[in-house]
């Protein structure tokens, strides 16, 4: 009797063994259709380094209902070491650029590990690991203020008015003037000499003026007689 027990409850120890290495197994059996992440069961690990990069260091979407993660491009001075894509109830993906990944974005059809019943589940979150170089500060502007110059006026200098007549130099020396042929004696009053000589006008010149001074002598002494 006390054989058909310890025999019967090394079967059932034997049976719970195998159910509990089994269930364990499939629990431990974290499983993806894509071969280039590392299926890891259980919760994500954080990055080893402490880096852990904003989704806004890339160019992403997120497809097919969202279970498939598309990195685009990667943005200037960030390098991604590690991807973690979680979603289902088994674990997550683990990926790695540069090993089965391909180093440099894009990084396509990126997934989590299948459920337990083997379906694709949608992706719950999914984080990068890696470094960023921070921009180098821009310095400020500076503004460089010139000199004024001060307004300077050029004065052309004035060009002397010029006479529209030209005066030409008149000649020191003139020529005496001719005395026309026939007239040498000054007589004739430029006139040709014609052998008329015209003294007597002096003459009847004299005399009427001695008339003249008689007349008023004489009307003179009659005004003085009437008186």
């Amino acid at each position: 009797m006390r054989r058909r027990s310890f025999r019967g409850a090394v079967a059932v120890l034997a049976l719970t063994t195998a159910a509990l290495i089994g269930t364990a197994g499939s629990a431990l059996a974290c499983y993806s259709d894509d071969t280039r992440p590392n299926p890891t069961p259980g919760k994500p690990t954080p990055c080893a380094d402490g880096k852990v990069l904003d989704q806004k260091d890339v160019v992403f979407e997120l497809t097919k209902n969202n279970t498939r993660l598309n990195i685009k491009s990667v943005n200037e001075g960030v390098t991604v070491t590690r991807i973690v894509v979680v979603g289902g109830n088994d674990g997550f993906n683990d990926y790695t650029p540069g090993k089965k990944l391909d180093k440099n974005a894009p990084w396509n059809d990126l997934r989590a590990p299948f459920n337990y019943d083997r379906t694709q589940p949608k992706i719950d979150k999914w984080f990068l690991c890696g470094t960023k170089k921070p921009k180098p500060t821009e310095p400020a502007p500076t503004t460089t203020t010139k000199p004024s110059t001060p307004a300077t006026e050029t004065t052309k200098p004035s060009t002397p008015a010029t006479s529209e007549t030209s005066v030409s130099p008149t000649s020191s020396t003139t020529a005496p003037a001719v005395v026309p042929a026939g007239n040498e004696s000054g007589t004739g009053g430029g006139l040709a000499n014609t052998g008329f000589d015209n003294s007597w006008l002096i003459w009847v010149g004299a005399l009427l003026l001695a008339a003249g001074g008689g007349l008023l002598a004489l009307l003179k002494f009659r005004r003085k007689a009437s008186e």
